[in-house]
């Protein structure tokens, strides 16, 4: 016969045998359950993904690209004042000039869309000079490579703001940008000596630094008919 306090003995055994084990499932019950939960909470990146809170790289040849036929050369040949006409309103009042015909960000110097005709002479250190009627007094000279320098094209636009950039660095990118453009698009096909004393026209802006050198980056150059 069993006693009661053997009763209590085997049944206190019996817990002791079955409890760890017990426990046991219920913290791993626990551990697959959280394990659960972070995987469906965690995001997965591949190992070229920008990383969350990252602005994406500035592109600035598709800057270029975007921007210079579409953009770009309909405001510069929409702005285009007779260089001429520009020369002598600078003469007479640079500021006056600058406020009518041109565009410029803070205090720096003015940029202007411009136009002119006249006839092509010597090809000398990527410039082009032109003796243009009535500005026998300045010297006229239009980029043509290989190197295209100055930002005239990405500031006579006046849409392109320092603002819509991150620094100063990818600013004067995406100016470059778009005289890479003029090197693709204009420069790349043109024929400097087929061009030597014949009339030309040209389309184009310029960041005139004295009023009488002046140096135009073309979006355009044709021989005049």
């Amino acid at each position: 016969m069993t006693t009661i306090g053997q009763a209590r003995r085997a049944g206190g055994s019996a817990a002791r045998r079955h409890g760890p084990f017990t426990l046991g499932r219920i913290c791993l019950v626990a551990l697959i359950v959280l394990i659960g939960a972070i995987l469906l909470d965690t995001t997965y990146r591949s190992d070229d993904a920008e990383p969350a809170g990252r602005a994406q790289k500035f592109d600035a040849a598709e800057f270029g690209a975007e921007n210079y036929e579409s953009k770009v050369v309909p405001a510069i040949q929409q702005k285009a004042v007779d260089i001429v006409t520009l020369h002598k309103a600078i003469a007479a009042d640079s500021d006056a000039a600058g406020q009518k015909y041109g565009n410029r960000e803070g205090t720096g110097p003015y940029s202007y869309a411009v136009s002119l005709t006249g006839t092509a002479k010597e090809a000398e250190n990527g410039l082009l000079r032109v003796d243009v009627p009535d500005l026998d007094d300045a010297r006229v000279s239009v980029q043509i490579g290989p190197a295209v320098n100055g930002t005239a094209l990405r500031d006579a636009v006046g849409f392109i703001k320092f603002g819509q950039f991150t620094n100063q660095v990818e600013y004067a990118d995406a100016g470059t940008a778009l005289n890479n453009q003029v090197k693709a698009k204009v420069l790349a096909s043109l024929d400097v000596e087929a061009l030597k004393d014949k009339k030309v026209t040209v389309v184009g802006a310029m960041t005139p630094l004295t009023p009488d050198v002046l140096t135009v980056t073309p979006v355009s150059i044709k021989a005049a008919s």
